[in-house]
């Protein structure tokens, strides 16, 4: 009977040790996936429902505008809260100012790509600061931070300007995991000078965009990858996707927030909106655009799309 319960014992434990090892395996397939800067993530941003469409008409308008920004900008770097080397593009404004925005991009791209919205800012006379995120762009970095440590990072971009201009008045402005990353700084201590907050179709939260995905992507439930691929995130990059939490941050924050999302939104589901509105108890706003997929918002509904930031603006700055 002894010899019994040992031979099941023996298996069970093999079993379990081969649960846990393939559990490992795959939880490091999928954050080498989503987080390794060096890892190609074309099965992520060439799925279908993540696909962005991009308009000849745009094609157009980008290539002026990239003139119009190499000839204007300034590079700048600061160094972040845990010694990385992180870098921006200053386009300081012709017309003498103390209003500010700082502009931050989305997943698996860099500052060079902000320039439609970096023009509209500097056009209504800002000056406009555009980070490249860790490990994106010209920023050191061994993984993507989804916005979380990218906090940090914001309210130290933050503290630059004012270095350079106490008077500044601050607007930060984020377009998906930008979005996400200014909702996430939303929650920080931020001084002041940070009048408004807008963000375009960030996520709720690192956990739920990644179970989205890995569902749709790949068919497979969160349970146990999710679990895995988390404890993966912790060791190799000191955060777990549970932790890093919009919802959670907006309901600290002080700062009023204009809230925008596509209603065909299929890479950050748009019903995401709702949950980071909700959980906002400070002056806020929502816009939601008809028909827009991700990070169409702006194409689709163009003057609106600036006339309720500007409209939004004009309530919070002097």
């Amino acid at each position: 009977m002894k010899r019994k319960y040992k031979v099941i014992i023996t298996i069970v434990s093999l079993l379990l040790i081969l649960f846990v090892g393939a559990g490992f395996f795959a939880g490091n397939y999928f954050y080498n996936l989503a987080l390794d800067p060096n890892t190609d993530k074309s099965a992520v941003l060439n799925a279908p429902h993540n696909s962005i469409a991009i308009s000849p008409k745009e094609t157009k308008e980008k290539e002026e505008r990239e003139k119009w920004f190499k000839e204007n900008y300034e590079d700048s770097f600061i160094q972040s809260f845990d010694d990385l080397n992180l870098h921006s593009y200053t386009l300081k404004n012709t017309k003498e100012t103390n209003k500010w925005a700082i502009v931050f991009h989305g997943y698996s791209s860099d500052g060079t790509q902000m320039t439609k919205y970096a023009k509209h800012f500097y056009d209504k006379g800002f000056n406009v600061l555009i980070p490249d995120a860790r490990a994106h762009g010209k920023s050191e970095g061994d993984y993507i931070g989804m916005g979380w440590h990218d906090r940090f990072d914001v309210v130290s971009w933050i503290n630059n300007v004012i270095d350079s201009d106490k008077n500044a008045e601050i607007v930060l402005y984020g377009i998906s995991m930008g979005g996400a990353t200014v909702m996430m700084a939303s929650g920080e201590n931020l001084p002041d000078n940070v009048k408004a907050i807008i963000e375009d179709c960030g996520y709720s939260s690192v956990w739920d965009e990644f179970s989205y995905q890995l569902q749709s992507i790949f068919n497979l439930p969160a349970f146990p990858i999710m679990h895995f691929s988390s404890i993966v995130t912790k060791l190799r990059a000191d955060y777990t996707l549970g932790e890093a939490n919009t919802v959670e941050q907006v309901a600290k924050s002080k700062t009023p927030m204009l809230f925008i999302h596509g209603s065909n939104d299929t890479f950050v589901p748009s019903d995401m909106l709702n949950e980071v509105y909700e959980a906002a108890n400070v002056p806020k706003e929502k816009f939601i655009v008809e028909g827009a997929g991700h990070g169409g918002a702006e194409s689709v509904a163009e003057d609106s799309y600036w006339e309720t930031i500007n409209n939004f603006l004009t309530k919070y700055l002097e």
